[in-house]
C-alpha cells in the first residue's frame, strides 16, 4: 500500500483494529481447533450479513456531517436512552475482556512479572497516555503501524504453518449440535468481525478525521476507507481460523480460563509445532491484535458515551471525553480484580449480549441511512437494501434460535 494511501486511510484501520481482537485470536483460533475448517460458512455468511450496518456507519457521517448516535436522537428519546444504556451496560465487561487478554499475553512475552491484574494496569496506563496525551490524532498514527505489523506477522504465521502441515485439510462445512456448541456459535457470532455498536464508533471517528484533517468530508473516500478495514478483518478471521485448524485441530487439547495460563498454552503450542523460529511471528501478531483492540475500545467507548451524554443532557459538560474515559479504566480495573481467572466465561458473556443487541443497531441503521435523514444520493442501493433485509433476518432469527435451544 502507498504511503499516500495509507495517509488518507484512518477510521477503516481504526475499525479493523476494534475488530481484530477476542473475535480473531480466541473466537477464531478456537473455532478452528474445535471444528477444523467447518466453520467457515458462519465466517462468510456472519461477515456479509453485517456488512451492511457497519457501512452504514461511515456512510451516514460522511454524508450527514454527524454520528450515528445523533441520528439514534433524530429517532426518539427511547433509541438514543437504549443506545445509552446498552453501551454503559457492556462497555465495562468489553474492555475488561479484551484487556485481560493482552495482560496474558504480555506476561508471556514480556516477562517481568506473571502478575495478569498488573500488566491490565500497565497496559491501561498506556492506552490512555495515547489518548490523554495526542487524542485521535495519535491514535491514528499508531493504530496504522500496529495493524501493518498485525497483518505481515499474522500472514507469516500462516505461511509457517502451511509450509509444516503434512494433514489433509478438510473443507467439510459442520453445524454445530447441543447447547455447549450452540453457544460457542453464537459466541463466535457476536463478535465476529465486530459487535455491530461499533459502527456507531466508526461514524464518531469518520467525523473525528475530518475535524484534524480539516478537508472536506469525501463520502465516497470514507466507503473505501471502511472497505479496506472491513475486507482485511474478513482476511485476518480466515488466517485465524486456518492456525486455530492447522496447530489445534485433533490436538484434543482443552484450554485453561485463566488469561496468562490461555496466552501461555497458545504460544507454546506454535512453538512446538512450528518451531522456535515460529514464535516470533505468532507472539507479535497476538500481542498486536490484542493491543490494538484494546486501545481502540478504550478511545471508542468514552467517545460514544460522551456523545450520548451531550445529546441526553443539552447543558455542556466540561471535559466529558476524559470523564468516561476514567470512568471506564476504574471500571474495567474493579471487574478484573474479580473476573481475573474467568476470561472466557466473560467473553462469552460479553459476545452473547453483542450478538443478542444487533438486531436493535441494525435495524436503527438502516432505517437512518434510507430514510429523510439522509441525502437520497446516499441511500442504499437496491442490492445493499436487499442485503440489510437478509442480514436483519439472520440476526433476528439466530437470535431467537439461540434463546430457545438456551432454555430448552
Amino acid at each position: 500500500m502507498k504511503v499516500k494511501t495509507l495517509k488518507l486511510l484512518g477510521p477503516g484501520l481504526l475499525f479493523a483494529g476494534a475488530a481484530i481482537g477476542v473475535s480473531h485470536l480466541v473466537q477464531s483460533t478456537r473455532a478452528g481447533a474445535d471444528f477444523g475448517l467447518g466453520l467457515l460458512w458462519a465466517v462468510i455468511l456472519v461477515n456479509a450479513f453485517k456488512y451492511p450496518f457497519f457501512q452504514y456507519g461511515p456512510r451516514y457521517a460522511a454524508a450527514t456531517g454527524e454520528s450515528l448516535i445523533d441520528g439514534y436522537k433524530r429517532l426518539g428519546n427511547w433509541v438514543i436512552i437504549s443506545y445509552f444504556l446498552l453501551t454503559f451496560l457492556t462497555m465495562f465487561t468489553i474492555q475488561a475482556a479484551v484487556t485481560i487478554v493482552t495482560a496474558g499475553l504480555a506476561t508471556q512475552l514480556f516477562g517481568l512479572t506473571i502478575n495478569v491484574q498488573t500488566w491490565s494496569v500497565i497496559i491501561t496506563c498506556i492506552c490512555l497516555g495515547i489518548l490523554f496525551i495526542g487524542r485521535y490524532k495519535l491514535l491514528d498514527v499508531v493504530i496504522k503501524l500496529i495493524i501493518v505489523t498485525l497483518t505481515l506477522s499474522t500472514v507469516g504465521a500462516v505461511i509457517i504453518a502451511l509450509l509444516n502441515n503434512e494433514q489433509a485439510i478438510s473443507f467439510q462445512q459442520l453445524i454445530p449440535k447441543g447447547t455447549v456448541e450452540m453457544s460457542f456459535l453464537i459466541a463466535f457470532l457476536g463478535w465476529m468481525p465486530a459487535p455491530l455498536d461499533i459502527a456507531t464508533w466508526h461514524s464518531l471517528w469518520t467525523l473525528e478525521k475530518q475535524k484534524n484533517t480539516r478537508e472536506k468530508l469525501d463520502t465516497k473516500q470514507a466507503l473505501f476507507d471502511f472497505n479496506v478495514g472491513f475486507i482485511g478483518t474478513f482476511f485476518l478471521a480466515v488466517c485465524f481460523v486456518l492456525l486455530g485448524t492447522l496447530i489445534m485441530y485433533h490436538s484434543d487439547l482443552s484450554f485453561s480460563n485463566s488469561a496468562g495460563s490461555f496466552a501461555q498454552e497458545l504460544i507454546n503450542l506454535y512453538t512446538e509445532v512450528l518451531g522456535s523460529n515460529a514464535a516470533i511471528f505468532i507472539a507479535i501478531a497476538a500481542f498486536t491484535t490484542m493491543f490494538s483492540t484494546t486501545l481502540t475500545t478504550l478511545d471508542a467507548s468514552p467517545r460514544a458515551m460522551a456523545k450520548s451524554t451531550t445529546l441526553l443532557f443539552p447543558k455542556k459538560i466540561h471535559g466529558n471525553y476524559s470523564a468516561w474515559l476514567v470512568c471506564l479504566a476504574i471500571g474495567t480495573m474493579l471487574i478484573l480484580t474479580y473476573f481475573k481467572q474467568n476470561m472466557l466465561d466473560m467473553v462469552k458473556f460479553a459476545t452473547i449480549l453483542s450478538f443478542l443487541t444487533a438486531p436493535f443497531y441494525a435495524i436503527c441503521n438502516f432505517i437512518l441511512i434510507s430514510g429523510k435523514y439522509t441525502p437520497k444520493k446516499w441511500h442504499p442501493s437496491l442490492g445493499l437494501k436487499i442485503l440489510s433485509f437478509l442480514g436483519i433476518a439472520f440476526l433476528i432469527g439466530f437470535s431467537i434460535w439461540y434463546l430457545f435451544t438456551f432454555f430448552e
